[in-house]
């Protein structure tokens, strides 16, 4: 498989954290919601530059609330919601460190099934369903990993629509989502449904 891409902030260094870090994967998608995904998946490194440049679940699980807290208001704001978004962050942090070791990628590492797989995402902090599916379908698409079942488990995201975050692997594609999204917001229909 090609190496991983995934230019969903504008910021090259952005992007990068989010293919070399398994932790910033997973808080850039924790992030994205309601906040234009690029904001969210900047996220992550504008948390780690005000955490002395690193992520580390068990630094961020046993920070002072308050402390991760304020890295998250910024200025500028990590989030919309910082505050309520820091205290999910420290929570998934906490998940990874008890059930995980702290080690973000051993959530998909050695999975046998998609169905598996989507379970454990759907356990961790802040994971909706809908949410879960489209993380499970980005790891597939973008980073290989692919349990088999994972295209039925994370149906219809593992469809060939450009529809989430899952399917942005170009500039191309990010400007795909966006129309996509923007469509069937016009619909009044979700990013899971079929267009009308």
């Amino acid at each position: 498989m090609p190496a991983a891409s995934l230019p969903v902030t504008g910021d090259a260094e952005a992007n990068q954290l989010l293919v070399d870090e398994p932790l910033a994967l997973l808080i850039g998608m924790l992030l994205d919601q309601q906040v234009p995904m690029e904001w969210a998946f900047a996220g992550p490194l504008r948390l780690s530059k005000r955490l002395d440049g690193r992520l580390d679940a068990a630094h961020i699980a046993a920070l002072d609330p308050a402390e991760l807290e304020a890295a998250f208001k910024g200025p500028p704001a990590v989030h919309r919601f910082p505050g309520s978004m820091a205290k999910r962050v420290q929570a998934l942090c906490q998940v990874l460190v008890d059930d995980y070791g702290g080690d973000a990628a051993a959530v998909w590492t050695g999975v046998a099934t998609g169905d598996e797989l989507l379970a454990r995402i759907e356990a961790l902090p802040g994971f909706g369903v809908e949410k879960s599916k489209i993380f499970t379908a980005l790891l597939a698409k973008r980073f290989g990993v692919t349990p088999e079942g994972w295209e039925k488990a994370t149906a219809p995201f593992s469809d060939d629509q450009p529809r989430s975050v899952a399917d942005i692997g170009t500039a191309e594609q990010l400007d795909q989502v966006r129309a996509w999204k923007k469509m069937m917001r016009k619909q009044g229909r979700s990013k899971s449904d079929s267009p009308a």
